[in-house]
């Protein structure tokens, strides 16, 4: 009987699924290791880094911001797969033309999460795929 070759999963589906079922601290972790405190603070917009610190020891964040951090992680996530986490900083803070030139880290920050963070996660498919 003939076996199937194993298939890698999509890098998409891959960073999705770990950003769906990780533990938030381990997501707060695992973003600051690629993009850093002060970016990852930025998305969340807290002006004190310390709240990091709070949510790595299980702390809940206030509003939405989990679903936030939860968003940038899948972004990063996805990228890690294919680049250093100097490029994936790079992304974020740099104009993006998927996005009509709109800095992706803005829009994660700001952004109405359902409409601009599907336009995040097409630009960075698209990047991901050479495009």
């Amino acid at each position: 009987m003939a076996t199937l070759p194993l298939t890698k999963p999509r890098a998409d589906f891959a960073a999705h699924r770990r950003a769906t079922a990780t533990e938030f601290p381990k997501v707060v972790e695992t973003l600051v290791s690629l993009i850093g405190r002060k970016l990852t603070a930025y998305i969340a917009s807290v002006k004190d880094a310390r709240a990091i610190d709070r949510w790595l020891e299980n702390a809940k964040p206030q509003k939405n911001v989990e679903q936030r951090i939860r968003l940038a992680y899948h972004v990063a996530s996805m990228l890690a797969e294919f680049d250093s986490a100097a490029v994936i900083q790079a992304w974020l803070i740099g104009l993006n033309p998927e996005l009509d030139d709109a800095v992706p880290i803005d829009l994660l920050r700001s952004g109405d999460i359902q409409y601009d963070g599907k336009k995040v996660l097409n630009a960075a498919r698209a990047f991901v795929a050479g495009g």
